[in-house]
């Protein structure tokens, strides 16, 4: 852009952003949803929506309206979003204003980000570490046209930046080196927290532990020294030097949200001071100075004025959504529907759980150049706590198959943005006792991006993670968390029992274009507990995948028992099934049917609902502290839809309701169910 065009078109526009935040202001009433406006930080923010370019990644905050109208959207497509209409090109008035999803031809691409603050830094950090991916196997970016190296912009406020999980953004972004500005806004207050209660350091002076991270200052409430520092920020990441951080003063205008209000917590003195800061009378000034005519001015001014007027009045007359739309976009479509490939081989011998998953990602990697897989431990050195990656990093490359920091949130986080640039990440939790530090993610981001974008930015992420109790394993290795992770909406969880549902499942779960959570047994990895050897199965071909939603039978009652009704089922899944397994034997041999979930959401209910009404006694079995669990749920939903066809109450089975795993391998016997009490409770259920 011509530089007179440039100043011309930011005077325009930052009128209009001037207007829109008045005009909200003046319509309390009409504009009932919470927002927030640029007002005061418009000129960094056109500074940058003004230099992106369309192959690159933004990654913004709620304050950011003059970077999209920097970038090319109108006002009144902002004002969709702002009102909650149907035509919301972001989501359908699903979320807040300058909340955007889109992929648009022309313009950078913005993924979901959620209202949480700081959030967005992982994922932006996993979008230019997606970008680096494909550079380092001389791969296209997917959908850009490489005229100029794409790079990623993530834009915090300064307060934020005291979140830990920024901290993983910014050591990430050093240690691989990747191409991504961060913008940091620092207007010096957070809600009606000063800087000085919130901070030891500003963004700027916490940045110089990141080694690595080129820092950079600018008044930003100067366009013209923001269109420079700006200009310099992102030739530095489009050749390649690095991560930047530039850190901006700039005046809050504006109430924080249109919900609390500036005057609520802020003194005179300190309006005043930022009044002075107020970046359109200095822009005004320079344009003046530099021999723009004042009549020019005025009459772009009034067109931008105008604009906002316009655009408003007819978005407030735009519909609002269908109430069905609530229940669209939930998860995006795609992943296999069917079984298909061959299960059993003929003439395979039998592999342990382990090993079927080691293949499974290894021929994932060969047939995907978008696939890689990163986790603690994962890389070539060990090739996984369980040798579950070994020889992958040595066949495939650092740049595919690597280790993590200590860094549960980035593995999760950035797998959104991963997806978002087009590879498809597999990563691993070591453990599940320590996903929490990422459900984070899981929850804020992930969960909810194919939702909240209207289906624009499903996350393709699957997310391995170790878990259960053997041997020993103590508090914080042996945790089963699917209930937990089963209240999240918008993720699918996977739990197999043997080798070939594991390499099934895995092919699928990768296939599939939404979040999964794939639990993995720790104790059936190499059927070393007594009992769990029918874990060990024959390979399946290459081409196995399993669907998602669909029940296995493990074990099926003789048809005999069932017409004296004499037989129960037991619906379960992990471990679960070899405890079954194990306890239908002798007396109780013939009289048990045992179901093997093997994907816990979505959940095959028309195949629990039919094995429940053809037995009348169901026992839920799971490795879980009983109370408040999916197993209880479960139980519930099988006794509301078979009622009239039961001989009593659904029973459920799991581990005490207790805090933790004990270590002492006698106190962890008591505290799960075994074979024995599975039989000694189906032994209760049959003489009903």
């Amino acid at each position: 852009m011509m530089q007179n065009t440039l100043w011309l078109t930011a005077w325009e526009l930052m009128n209009t952003a001037r207007a829109m935040a008045e005009l909200y202001d003046e319509h309390r009433q009409e504009t009932r949803y919470v927002h927030s406006t640029s007002k005061g930080h418009e000129a960094i923010q056109l500074a940058l929506g003004l230099h992106l370019q369309p192959q690159d990644f933004a990654s913004l905050y709620y304050r950011d309206e003059s970077v999209l109208l920097g970038m090319g959207f109108e006002p009144y497509e902002l004002m969709l979003q702002l009102l909650a209409k149907a035509e919301d090109p972001f989501s359908g008035g699903r979320t807040y204003y300058a909340h955007p999803s889109v992929r648009r031809l022309g313009m950078p691409t913005i993924p979901h980000q959620s209202s949480a603050t700081g959030m967005q830094a992982i994922p932006a950090v996993g979008m230019a570490h997606a970008i680096a991916y494909f550079e380092s196997q001389n791969l296209p970016v997917p959908g850009s046209d490489q005229s100029s190296p794409p790079l990623v912009v993530c834009s915090l406020g300064d307060g934020s930046v005291t979140e830990g999980e920024v901290a993983e953004a910014f050591q990430m972004a050093v240690l691989k080196h990747l191409p991504i500005l961060f913008l940091v806004q620092d207007n010096e207050w957070g809600i009606s927290a000063s800087a000085e209660e919130m901070r030891a350091m500003d963004a700027f002076q916490y940045a110089e532990g990141f080694k690595g991270l080129k820092r950079m200052r600018v008044e930003g409430n100067d366009f013209k020294a923001s269109c420079k520092t700006v200009a310099e920020a992102l030739g530095h990441c489009r050749i390649r030097k690095g991560p930047v951080l530039l850190h901006a003063t700039v005046p809050l205008l504006g109430h924080h949200t249109s919900g609390v209000r500036k005057e609520w917590y802020r003194s005179e003195e300190d309006l005043s001071d930022h009044e002075r800061m107020d970046p359109l009378p200095r822009l005004r000034k320079q344009m003046l100075k530099a021999g723009f005519w004042e009549e020019e001015l005025d009459q772009l001014a009034e067109t931008g004025r105008r604009r906002a007027v316009t655009d408003f009045e007819r978005a407030m007359q735009a519909p609002d959504p269908e109430p069905n739309s609530l229940y669209l976009h939930e998860f995006a479509e795609g992943g296999p529907s069917v079984e298909s490939g061959v299960r059993e081989p003929a003439g395979r011998e039998k592999v342990a759980m382990v090993d079927a998953a080691l293949h499974a990602v290894e021929e994932i990697l060969r047939e995907d150049p978008a696939a890689l897989f990163y986790g603690q431990d994962v890389g070539k050195t060990l090739g996984g706590v369980f040798r579950e990656a070994a020889t992958l990093a040595d066949k495939f490359g650092d740049s595919r198959v690597f280790n993590t920091p200590i860094q549960e949130a980035y593995l999760v986080g950035s797998t959104a943005g991963m997806s978002a640039v087009g590879a498809k990440p597999i990563v691993e939790i070591q453990f599940a006792d320590y996903i929490w530090t990422g459900v984070n993610q899981l929850v804020v981001e992930l969960s909810k991006s194919c939702y909240l974008s209207r289906g624009q930015f499903p996350v393709q992420s699957l997310i391995r993670v170790p878990c259960g109790a053997y041997g020993g394993g103590g508090p914080y290795h042996s945790g089963c968390i699917e209930s937990a992770i089963l209240n999240i909406r918008g993720i699918k969880v996977v739990y197999p029992s043997n080798a070939a549902d594991m390499k099934g499942l895995l092919k699928a779960a990768f296939l599939d274009p939404n979040p999964v959570v794939f639990f993995e047994h720790k104790g059936l990895y190499w059927s070393k507990v007594p009992g769990t050897e029918a874990a060990k199965t024959p390979e399946p071909s290459e081409d196995y995948v399993v669907p998602l939603g669909k029940a296995r039978m493990a074990l099926e009652a003789s048809q005999g028992a069932q017409n004296l009704g004499d037989s129960c089922l037991v619906v379960t899944y992990g471990m679960g099934v070899h405890w079954a397994m194990n306890a239908a034997v002798g007396d109780l041999s013939g009289k048990v049917e045992i179901l093997d979930l093997r994907t816990l959401y979505p959940l095959d209910e028309a195949m629990i609902i039919e094995r429940s009404r053809a037995h009348g006694k169901v026992l839920v079995l799971t490795e879980e502290p009983l109370l408040n669990s999916f197993a209880e749920s479960l139980a519930f939903r099988i006794q509301r839809n078979c009622f009239e066809h039961l001989d009593g109450p659904v029973e459920a089975m799991g581990a005490a309701n207790l805090p933790a795993v004990p270590l002492n391998i006698v106190l962890e016997a008591e505290m799960l169910p075994s074979a024995e009490k599975v039989a000694q409770r189906l032994r209760i259920l049959l003489e009903r």
